[in-house]
This record gives structure tokens, C-alpha cells and sequence, in this order.
């Protein structure tokens, strides 16, 4: 178990909220809704869908070291 309160807990939190809401940003309904704000603290959510749309590469392989890291290593 991951705490959330060590660097590694706030890796893994980072890495799923971008990948959520890049997944809601192809959700036709919840994009309207949840991610038409660009600015203020709904904004957030818009600013992680476009990190993880443009750096899906990066974020894929960092996701996929971040569970290697947390199954063998941790």
C-alpha cells in the first residue's frame, strides 16, 4: 500500500488523476461538463486531461515504471 503522504504516494497520485482525466476528456458528456473550465480550480482538471493527451507516451511509461516499482522494488 502506497501511503500519500511520501514522495512516492504523491507520484502515484499525480500519474492517476492526468490519467483519469485524460480518459474523461474522450467522455463526450463529462468533457462538457468537468472539463470546459480553463481557468480557476476547475482548471486543474482541464490542465491534466492536456497533459495526458499530448504526453501519452510519457505518462504510459511512467505509469508502467511506477508499478514496477511499487510490485518488485517497494
Amino acid at each position: 500500500m502506497t501511503n500519500v503522504y511520501s514522495f512516492d504516494g504523491i507520484l502515484v497520485f499525480g500519474l492517476l488523476f492526468i490519467c483519469t482525466c485524460a480518459y474523461l476528456k474522450k467522455v463526450p458528456r463529462i468533457n462538457s461538463w468537468l472539463l470546459s473550465e480553463k481557468k480557476g480550480v476547475w482548471g486543474v482538471f482541464y490542465k491534466a486531461a492536456i497533459i495526458g493527451t499530448r504526453l501519452h507516451i510519457a505518462v504510459a511509461i511512467s505509469c508502467m515504471v511506477m508499478a514496477f516499482y511499487i510490485v518488485f522494488l517497494k
